[in-house]
């Protein structure tokens, strides 16, 4: 195994994205604590589903929006599994609007999720990778964020923010040998695109060389390469998983 005995702490994780790479990093030996908001059955279950794979898991319900729960959070998790390797940012929502239509409070829960919720889980994190000197982020940004996509003003922004982000830290603690590089997933098959419309898919489906929608297990694959020493020399780098939709 080629990660055994770490430990990871995931950002949404119950559901989709997060969920795959949970099970991905388990299955390589990775201790995981992830947190939840709503979904509280599908946590729950995941959380044996990794203790069936013979590592500890433990499930927070934590908002990745409030940063006092999230460093509690954190400080939990060292305590419960006695490490700190790997941080995974990939909590995230979606509230696609024009923006002729987009209110105050869709900019900002968009905004305050995915962009604040990965500096509070990272400023949580940080300081422990750094006294050890070690460590690995991976934050899961999207293709959105590098091509940006109609009606997605606040998501693109967010994603975009998230890989400036990458860049900028990956510079400041690549002393500490710490890594950080992100993933921009296109189009997943995970419950985000349950509420696109057919026409609205098969037209994406159309600029997309591959031709066919992702999987989320193809996500989690390039990020447990990414936190990996296979990757021991690639840092502040974005790896885009979208089937050539991004190909300019």
């Amino acid at each position: 195994m080629l990660l055994q005995n770490k430990t990871a702490i995931i950002s949404g994780a119950a559901r989709g994205i997060g969920r795959a790479i949970a099970l991905e990093l388990a299955k390589e030996g990775v201790n995981i604590s992830f947190n939840f908001l709503k979904s509280t059955k599908e946590a729950q279950e995941l959380e044996q589903e990794i203790k069936n794979l013979g590592v500890k898991a433990k499930a927070f319900q934590v908002d990745i929006k409030d940063f006092p729960a999230v460093e509690s959070w954190v400080e939990q998790t060292k305590e419960l599994f006695g490490s700190l390797d790997i941080i995974i940012n990939n909590a995230g929502i979606i509230k696609d609007k024009a923006l002729a239509l987009m209110d105050l409070g869709d900019w900002h829960e968009v905004l305050d999720t995915n962009l604040d919720g990965t500096f509070n889980l990272t400023k949580a994190s940080i300081v422990t990778l750094l006294k050890q000197k070690s460590g690995n982020i991976v934050n899961v940004s999207s293709v959105s964020g590098i091509v940006g996509l109609p009606r997605q003003t606040n998501y693109a922004a967010s994603k975009g923010g998230m890989i400036s982000f990458t860049k900028s830290l990956a510079k400041e603690v690549a002393a500490y040998n710490i890594r950080v590089n992100a993933v921009a997933p296109g189009f997943i098959e995970t419950d985000m695109l349950k509420d696109l419309r057919e026409d609205f898919k098969n037209q994406v489906l159309q600029r997309i060389p591959l031709g066919r929608m992702g999987k989320p297990e193809e996500v989690a694959k390039a990020v447990k390469f990414l936190v990996s020493d296979e990757a021991r020399y690639i840092t502040g780098q974005t790896i885009i998983i979208d089937g050539g939709m991004a190909i300019s």
